[in-house]
């Protein structure tokens, strides 16, 4: 199954590979879900699916909850009048004021169905900034939202930082849970850094961070798979990881002639 949300890095591409890494369990935990591309293909009894972005969290939850009526209200945004420029920035500006969460999760898919590349971007005071992206015809994406909501019934969406979603995972027993790590890759160069999904950002203690959570997971039976860029910095703070390397085609530049094949890896801490 196909996400609904457009996602820089989003796994759906590669997702067979992802499923063969992953080890059988009763519940599947994603501290990082993204599109869901992992979620939505899976096969376990159920998940709990976890993000720092509360946009991305309260619109699955809208999504979960109502089904067809929000897939009606947010349908309604993807009209030929709101496919402009002017029209673009009205909503954008109304998304960053807006409160209410039911109308700011049908902005979100909006937005990312109608920015530069799907981008999610914070700026630091935490105002959505990406740029208009000029399509033709966007539109709804809506067998993906059917999709998504009939497997988020088996789900749980919390907004929780990695570092306690994988604390919370210690409590489980052995055999029961698998978790599955996207963080933010690692860049590979300077200029590459696409980390500001939320205005926090995510810098290298992150990373490390996280490393150190999943070697503690695996020390009490838990297995942990996280994806990342193939780079000597990941090589090291995933050293006692078994590792597979790989090239995957990215498509975040704006020019179609560096949009080279990334190295990255799966690192298996079992």
């Amino acid at each position: 199954m196909k996400p609904f949300l457009k996602w820089a890095g989003g796994k759906y591409k590669i997702v067979d590979r992802i499923l063969l890494a992953l080890p059988p369990a009763k519940k599947l935990v994603e501290p990082f879900v993204g599109s869901g591309a992992i979620f939505l293909n899976a096969d376990y009894d159920n998940f709990l699916l976890a993000d720092t972005n509360p946009d991305l969290i309260h619109l699955y939850r809208e999504v979960q909850k109502s089904g067809d009526s929000f897939i009606d209200e947010a349908a309604g945004l993807f009209i030929p009048e709101n496919n402009t420029e002017t029209a673009f920035y009205q909503l954008r500006d109304e998304f960053n004021q807006c409160a209410d969460i039911r109308r700011r999760a049908t902005l979100f898919i909006y937005l990312n169905r109608h920015c530069f590349n799907g981008l999610c971007r914070y700026n630091a005071k935490g105002k959505f900034n990406v740029p208009f992206g000029r399509y033709s015809k966007p539109a709804f994406p809506t067998a993906e939202v059917q999709n998504f909501y009939l497997q988020s019934q088996k789900a749980e969406f919390i907004l929780s930082d990695f570092r306690n979603t994988m604390q919370s995972v210690l409590k489980t027993s052995a055999g029961s849970t698998v978790v599955y790590c996207d963080p933010p890759y690692v860049p590979l160069t300077q200029t590459s850094n696409f980390s500001d999904y939320t205005k926090e950002g995510f810098g290298p203690q992150d990373q490390k961070d996280l490393a150190d959570q999943a070697r503690k997971l695996c020390a009490q039976g838990i297995p942990v798979i996280i994806s990342n860029h193939d780079t000597e910095f990941t090589q090291e703070i995933y050293a006692v990881a078994t590792i597979s390397r790989f090239k995957v085609q990215r498509f975040i530049s704006s020019k179609a002639s560096q949009r080279a094949k990334a190295a990255e890896l799966l690192a298996v801490f079992s």
